[in-house]
């Protein structure tokens, strides 16, 4: 990550936001609902190449950690563990593959944390609304995603996903938030 006299800055109590309308935060954006459109379409091989070779998918279990190698998360991938996650969901007969839940995302509530010129960090609201075996289940929660912008394409760097629930028991999911 560099900082450059094209940095709109971080996000403080008190400081502006910067501008949703900046066309580096417009991709970052875009790309966040190219990302939930393809998890509720189940395409997940399409969906792991929208990240980096060296990003992280977190869900932590203590929402204020930032520290997500020495706690305990529910989720920690890195580019392997992507990898074998969506092998599981897309291959063979596991209950993750054969009776998944069906999902619709909402992300919203999109706030520029901080805009470089080769990188956005954004926080957002995210609803997942899972459907299964004539049950709902409501995921809710902030997410983070930090985007590297790339002539070549732009990728998920780090996503991480704070549920509001995250410190009480968590039933399993077959799909990913």
């Amino acid at each position: 990550m560099t900082d450059s006299p094209q940095t709109v800055g971080s996000r403080t109590a008190g400081s502006p936001i910067p501008q949703l309308t900046d066309p580096r935060v417009i991709r970052a954006v875009e790309l966040v609902w190219q990302e939930a459109d393809l998890l509720d379409r189940k395409e997940y091989q399409t969906w792991q190449e929208l990240y980096a070779e060296d990003a992280y998918y977190v869900v932590p279990i203590d929402a204020a950690t930032e520290d997500f190698a020495d706690t305990l998360n529910m989720v920690y991938d890195d580019a392997r563990m992507r990898r074998m996650r969506v092998t599981r969901m897309t291959e063979g007969y596991s209950i993750a593959a054969v009776d998944a839940a069906r999902t619709v995302r909402t992300v919203s509530r999109f706030v520029p944390v901080e805009v470089l010129a080769d990188e956005v960090t954004l926080r957002s609201a995210q609803v997942v609304v899972a459907y299964k075996r004539g049950r709902h289940d409501v995921w809710a929660g902030e997410v983070t995603h930090r985007i590297s912008l790339s002539e070549s394409g732009d990728r998920i760097a780090l996503k991480v996903v704070r549920l509001i629930d995250s410190e009480d028991a968590v039933p399993a999911a077959g799909f990913l938030l």
